[in-house]
């Protein structure tokens, strides 16, 4: 069916009706009554205990599900001088996810390579690092690579000429993020014509256990 995009939620009642009609939908909303109003009233739809609206005009039942996205903090924030820098809100672990999801890497740390915190291919790595990184370091993550393979490496900084290693792209975090921002634009439309189509589900799934790893964005499926 359609898809129905409403940027400012409210209860929910957008939501509610397109799910009901058989239409895709997208709702936005930045109040905490996302949690106490719209995401109850979503699951009794999907539990088909709404009866409210249209519900008796259409024959709804119940069905189908829904995916709670909570936005990241902002990566970058300037610094007392006006310098990018890396927002204080973000660990380690938040920080090499977030860079993952923004470069089109897969985020999946290695247990057993440190330099391994995502990939794209099989011989494709990413490697995020708040570090100031020396030549000898770089020679090092080369020699580890080794020539079957290829790094993207984003640091905070680093010395000596990284073009020096085929098996390395080495960039600056604050200058890469930047880099990837859209500035100036009158119009910052979606682009959501090509969304997947999700498949159908009875009744709604409930949210997965954490393994107690961060996650951005904050999903839920339901």
């Amino acid at each position: 069916g359609d898809l129905v995009l409403d940027s400012f939620a409210g209860s929910g009642t957008t939501g509610a009706v397109a799910h009901k009609m058989g239409r895709r939908w997208i709702m936005v909303e930045l109040g905490e009554h996302i949690h106490t109003h719209i995401i109850p009233r979503l699951k009794k739809v999907i539990d088909g205990e709404d009866k409210g609206g249209i519900t008796e005009a259409v024959s709804w039942q119940g069905g189908g599900g829904f995916r709670y996205y909570r936005l990241a903090p902002s990566l970058l924030e300037q610094d007392k001088w006006g310098n990018w820098v890396i927002s204080k809100q973000y660990n380690a672990a938040m920080l090499a996810e977030a860079l993952c999801k923004l470069e089109g890497f897969t985020y999946a740390p290695s247990d057993s390579a440190y330099w391994q915190h995502g990939h794209s291919t099989e011989r494709d790595f990413i490697y995020v690092t708040t570090q100031n990184l020396s030549h000898a370091q770089l020679q090092q993550l080369s020699a580890e690579v080794g020539a079957e393979r290829s790094l993207l490496v984003l640091c905070l900084a680093f010395r000596g000429r990284a073009d020096r290693f085929e098996n390395l792209t080495v960039k600056k975090i604050p200058t890469q993020v930047l880099a990837r921002c859209e500035w100036g634009h009158d119009d910052y439309s979606l682009k959501v014509e090509n969304l997947p189509h999700a498949p159908d589900v009875t009744g709604f799934r409930k949210p997965v256990t954490s393994d107690g790893q961060l996650s951005l964005p904050n999903v839920t499926d339901f």
